[in-house]
């Protein structure tokens, strides 16, 4: 009897775990909440490259059906060209979001998006309230917010179960290389010099990038970047002052060896996103394989 009172008064003894303070109880919660606009940020980034993607593969697939079918004038309307350009980014947008398992009701809304407001913009287009340029203007400008209404009414959706075969996901991880052939399909079929203006773009997007995920405060890393700056800078005033043939495989020899730091920079990982480096490079060595090819078929 001694014994079970002492145990019971021992157990009474014991303190009950205290209350967490406000502040570490909401802790878990405000850190949840960036995380949660990070991803639905990312997202968003994700439907605006799988659209360009869409627009830039289907788009001149398009024009090329429809001059073999006679259909060029009407293609070049406004109106019809409109509707066909949401058509190609629908269909881009699409097989993104099933890749990422986002469910059919989540695509169909998506897709709305793309359409209704060039439907919506239409009608006072038939009736000569816009003219084309607005047209297309307009519905670009209000796509964004649809698509962001979209993306938060199903930022917690469950993903749906989707197979994919290893051949599709392995050409997935590779999107950047994808997306970089993608916007320099122009290249392929009319190399040309691009102007030595350009080469500024080169360091100043890293210097950009740095600063906004603030990786350039490493030992010797935003010396780095600085230097590259004057490179790049210093190969553009020299192309400029100088000009014709030279200056030309100056901007291809800028742009090339531009395609070497960004393959530095993807094997350490460091300044820029993986995705980005990667992009960068295969975008740089494409542009600047067409740049010589053009210069050579000159001097030929």
């Amino acid at each position: 009897m001694d014994n079970t009172r002492m145990y019971a008064d021992t157990a009474l003894a014991v303190p009950s775990p205290a209350p967490l303070p406000t502040d570490q109880a909401a802790a878990p919660t405000r850190a949840a909440r960036p995380s949660n606009r990070r991803r639905l940020l990312w997202h968003l980034g994700e439907m605006a490259l799988a659209m360009v993607a869409g627009m830039l593969l289907l788009g001149p697939l398009c024009d090329t059906v429809g001059g073999a079918l006679g259909l060029a004038a009407a293609l070049a309307r406004p109106d019809v060209a409109a509707l066909v350009m949401a058509t190609t980014m629908t269909v881009g947008m699409t097989v993104w979001m099933r890749y990422r398992a986002h469910r059919w009701r989540g695509v169909g809304e998506m897709a709305a998006a793309m359409y209704v407001p060039f439907l919506l913009l239409l009608v006072p287009y038939e009736v000569g309230l816009l003219d084309g340029d607005t047209l297309l203007l307009g519905g670009h400008l209000l796509m964004v917010p649809a698509m962001v209404l979209v993306a938060v009414r199903h930022r917690h959706e469950t993903p749906a179960v989707v197979r994919r075969h290893p051949a599709v996901v392995a050409l997935a991880r590779r999107w950047p290389t994808g997306l970089a052939l993608l916007m320099t399909v122009d290249m392929w079929v009319d190399p040309r010099v691009l102007s030595p203006w350009t080469m500024l773009v080169l360091p100043a997007g890293y210097l950009l990038i740095g600063v906004v995920r603030r990786t350039l405060r490493g030992p010797g890393v935003l010396a780095t970047q600085l230097v590259g700056l004057a490179v790049w800078v210093t190969v553009t005033v020299v192309a400029v002052a100088t000009g014709g043939r030279v200056a030309a495989w100056l901007v291809a020899v800028g742009w090339l060896a531009h395609a070497l730091w960004d393959l530095v920079h993807h094997r350490r990982n460091g300044v820029v996103p993986r995705a980005y480096a990667e992009w960068c490079g295969v975008l740089d060595l494409t542009l600047a394989g067409g740049m010589i090819l053009a210069i050579l078929s000159v001097d030929a």
